[in-house]
């Protein structure tokens, strides 16, 4: 805190207040789509520039959706909580799905957004006409928030500003991880503010873990079972988590089945314990079922396992933002789950299991994978004997072209189970399933671009999905800050999904009798040509023969720092 050869004047106010809780915090970067409440923070950092004082760096975008899914996917690959900046509810209100997603993922994050108290009335004092006409809502800002967030409040005083920032980085990084919110007036930012405790470095958050007695009764558990299966959704939400999930798997030589709402890589897809995404094949045969950090292990959800005990691994086990969750559990090990499993595979390990069992599930399962794959490349082959480009073929070419340490964001909806059979990530965080609702793809991809500028980074997106993205504001910021995407349109001309839906609906119907699906619709436009003002490069691809070239092109052009939207006609 020493500024006494500040090259200005070190000024105490509650815009110095906020960034100081965020230096603290461990912030790297604070994201804004920028409103008129936040003068006294861009005050803040201009003397942070000047004077050569450590802290976050500050960075602007168009669209609130984009600042949040920075943040999003920053912290998806950093594992490190991120600040954003909103302006009012009405930037609530856009960034709202962004935020929704971030609970979701359980990902952290502190979003601030502010209003004016006094609307004009304080003499001496004009906060801008908008506050009294437009910027208010009745109960304070955070009222229109509260359902999609872990906690939000209203700072009251300039007294507990930095303390109420403090705390709220807290909470959002304690278990269960997620979004809070925090609202902060015109009136308390300006106000001077004076330290009322010692300022410090915070901490990290506790990791709580399961009891070594239950860990060991896991352990015998797994290690006596006859048939167990691991499914997981986001066991790899962290690289170590991968790691530790591989371990236990091999120790025993359990399956391991990512689930089909998988919002990460979790484990190697090439490995023979690998059985795909379908957890219905094994819910007849297993007689114990570990359930890794997966909050939809099956669908229907009282479709589990019949006759297997369920075992379930979280770092919360209920999730109270679910509107219904049915994990028919037999035993519950809540804490950090990477530690968790780590400290399982220790137990397993010190329990001496059976090696002759193990070894005959070992070679059960590598000939179960290898039937796997071998539909994949049978499904692969017929793919490219086609004279339209299917969506099979394109996930296979992607392999062909792509380096294999490429970082993939699924944005699709119809596609998604073939992108995780047939699309060839490998590794931790080499592929990440976009939150929540349609439209944030291009943010998530481009804040994992930010933590990671020297991997490939490609958003799969759906024409549909597509148009909900801030198609514009991400070009921009993804140009003006050096973070070139390599783009891959799947247009099939339609919302597929809401045609399947009609048809499920009413199979004999009067859309299916005379193809009218209303709800399909988008006539959509011309998607390459949305990279030029960007100084982006667009193709079009509509031959088979031309898909491997145009993918190259566009991955020379994203070597070469920029953008490229790769316009994917598909059948």
């Amino acid at each position: 805190m020493k500024r006494e050869d500040s090259a200005v004047k070190y000024v105490l106010d509650g815009g110095e207040a906020i960034v100081e809780a965020y230096r603290n915090l461990g912030v790297d970067y604070v994201f804004s789509s920028p409103g008129s409440e936040w003068g006294s923070v861009w005050e803040a950092f201009a003397r942070q520039k000047v004077n050569n004082v450590p802290g976050p760096t500050y960075l602007s975008c168009w669209h609130e959706t984009l600042a949040v899914d920075l943040a999003l996917g920053y912290t998806a690959v950093t594992g490190r909580m991120q600040a954003v900046l909103l302006h009012a509810g009405v930037g609530l209100l856009q960034g709202a799905m962004g935020i929704h997603g971030a609970r979701l993922t359980a990902t952290p994050m502190v979003i601030m957004s502010g209003e004016s108290l006094t609307f004009g009335d304080r003499e001496g004092f004009n906060p801008g006409s908008q506050w009294y006409t437009g910027h208010n809502i009745v109960g304070g800002l955070q009222r229109v928030i509260e359902p999609v967030v872990k906690w939000a409040s209203q700072a009251t005083s300039p007294e507990t500003l930095y303390d109420m920032v403090i705390r709220a980085g807290e909470l959002a990084q304690s278990t269960p991880a997620g979004p809070v919110y925090l609202d902060v007036p015109i009136e308390t930012m300006l106000h001077p503010w004076t330290p009322l405790a010692k300022l410090r470095k915070l901490p990290r958050a506790p990791r709580p873990r399961p009891s070594v007695a239950d860990i060991e009764k896991l352990a015998g558990m797994l290690v006596s079972a006859r048939n167990p299966v691991i499914t997981t959704s986001a066991c790899g939400r962290d690289v170590e988590g991968y790691k530790a999930l591989l371990e236990l798997a091999e120790l025993l030589a359990i399956p391991v089945v990512e689930s089909f709402v998988a919002e990460v890589s979790n484990f190697p897809k090439d490995h023979p314990l690998h059985q795909g995404f379908e957890m219905q094949p094994f819910l007849e045969e297993s007689d114990l079922v570990l359930v890794i950090r997966c909050r939809i292990p099956w669908y229907p959800p009282n479709k589990g396992p019949r006759n297997a005990t369920v075992v379930v691994i979280d770092d919360n086990a209920f999730k109270v933002h679910m509107a219904y969750q049915n994990l028919q559990a037999d035993m519950l090990l809540e804490g950090d789950v990477t530690s968790s499993v780590k400290l399982l595979a220790e137990a397993v390990r010190a329990a001496r299991p059976d090696a002759a069992r193990v070894a005959e599930r070992k070679a059960r399962w590598a000939a179960a994978h290898d039937r796997l794959e071998e539909s994949y490349r049978a499904a692969e082959a017929q793919a490219r004997a086609r004279k339209a480009i299917d969506p099979v073929m394109l996930n296979a070419t992607l392999a062909e072209v792509l380096p294999k340490n490429a970082t993939y964001v699924d944005e699709t909806t119809t596609h998604r189970g073939r992108n995780q059979r047939h699309v060839r990530y490998q590794g931790p965080q080499s592929y990440f399933r976009a939150p929540s609702g349609l439209g944030q793809g291009l943010g998530v991809a481009l804040g994992i671009k930010l933590a990671s500028p020297d991997r490939l980074v490609i958003p799969l997106i759906g024409d549909g999905a597509f148009l909900y993205n801030p198609v514009t504001q991400c070009l921009g910021f993804s140009k003006r800050e050096n973070l070139p995407l390599l783009v891959v349109v799947y247009n099939n001309n339609g919302y597929r999904g809401m045609r399947n839906n009609q048809l499920s609906y009413y199979p004999e119907g009067a859309g299916a009798r005379y193809q009218l699906f209303y709800g399909e619709t988008i006539g959509g436009p011309a998607y390459e040509q949305l990279a030029t003002p960007f100084d982006g490069v667009g193709i079009r691809v509509e031959d088979p023969a031309r898909l491997k070239s145009a993918l190259a092109e566009g991955y020379a052009a994203v070597q070469a720092g920029k953008t490229a939207i790769v316009n994917v006609v598909m059948e």
